[in-house]
């Protein structure tokens, strides 16, 4: 049986985990044809490594990570490193790793910035589904402004006849 990884952080200041394994387990062959592996990291700078560790020591063939940088320029900082480590963790083990990361800037209102955790974390874990089983969908929706977590923005021109 194929293995999603999901990591979180306990930093984060919403269960994005929690949002990405409930979407997983509504895709079709849950239980059957994939199972899911859920860690928890402290901090984004702790996802790179658990994400590797997922990959190498438990099998898994793509990984979803979740974290939420604060407000501060630290923290901006500290989310592009914890970026670097998350692109070197798929460099060095040849598998996909889809960063999910909601800023605390994004919105001021904290109800609607669960609703961008709740619609990123879910998107991407079903994106990581598709990579696996079913690229297509992902071609289908190639050029069309796709957005996680706010409006589509749609596409530049219209399709080619």
């Amino acid at each position: 049986m194929d293995r999603i990884g999901v990591v979180d952080t306990m930093f984060a200041r919403y269960d994005m985990g929690a949002e990405a394994v409930d979407e997983l387990r509504h895709c079709p062959g849950h239980g059957t044809r994939f199972e899911i592996l859920r860690r928890t990291v402290p901090g984004f700078k702790d996802l790179g490594v658990a994400c590797k560790k997922l990959i190498q020591e438990e099998g898994c063939r793509i990984v979803v990570a979740l974290g939420m940088p604060g407000r501060a320029p630290i923290d901006q900082v500290c989310a592009h490193e914890a970026s670097q480590g998350i692109m070197l963790a798929q460099l060095l083990t040849n598998t996909h790793i889809l960063e999910v990361f909601v800023h605390e800037t994004e919105e001021e209102d904290p109800a609607k910035l669960a609703a961008v955790c709740v619609d990123r974390a879910r998107k991407h874990a079903r994106n990581a589904y598709w990579l696996l089983y079913e690229p297509e969908q992902l071609t289908r929706r190639a050029g069309q402004g796709v957005r996680q977590g706010y409006t589509d923005a749609g596409p530049l021109l219209p399709p080619a006849d």
